[in-house]
């Protein structure tokens, strides 16, 4: 029992950095933030920071990490679950909206601080959002393959239009605006479809 006890204190303890990592950098900025305050806020030692993440970087690129992840993983199942391709194309592009949405301070830190990530968690990050990307660029060929999606459009460019949208979710969405996630969502995944379904 106190194993079980000690073993979810210990596993909070990365949470509660990150929780509060990410507070900070969305209300001050990543380079106005410092160690120390993050530690104080989390109720945690320097030493605690350091075990779990190797630097003030690492608590960054791990602020994005897990909404990549969460994302790659939902993108799988749906990519390979059942339904027509415009099917799980849709849930997909409705999918992303709603963890993006979800995530929008996680997302908004990122993009306005990945160029203060070393050159090797950059290279990294954008491994990972490349692989991403395919995955969903994928479900594209395959509706054309299947002369579901029109053939003459480059999947690319549908997979670089449709993602600057939702990258730019940030700059416009807000929590108490008239629109919630899931209506937006539903929008933009039919405004994708509908760019891409052959008349």
């Amino acid at each position: 029992m106190a194993d079980g006890a000690g073993t979810k204190a210990t596993a909070a303890v990365p949470r509660r950095l990150l929780a509060e990592a990410t507070r900070l950098f969305a209300e001050r900025g990543f380079d106005r933030t410092s160690v120390q305050e993050i530690v104080e806020a989390a109720g945690v030692t320097k030493g605690a920071l350091y075990h779990y993440f190797g630097s003030k970087d690492d608590l960054l690129h791990e602020v994005y990490a897990r909404v990549l992840r969460l994302q790659t993983e939902r993108l799988e199942q749906i990519a390979a679950g059942g339904g027509s391709v415009a099917q799980r194309l849709r849930a997909a592009a409705a999918d992303v909206v709603v963890t993006s949405i979800e995530n929008l301070d996680d997302t908004k830190i990122f993009f306005r601080s990945m160029h203060q990530l070393s050159p090797e968690k950059q290279k990294a990050v954008r491994a990972d959002r490349r692989r991403y990307h395919e995955r969903f660029r994928a479900l594209v060929e395959e509706g054309q393959r299947e002369s579901v999606f029109r053939a003459e459009l480059r999947p690319d460019l549908v997979v670089d239009y449709f993602f600057g949208s939702v990258h730019h979710l940030g700059t416009w969405y807000r929590e108490d605006g008239p629109l919630d996630a899931e209506q937006v969502a539903s929008d933009f995944a039919d405004m994708l479809l509908y760019s891409v379904r052959r008349p």
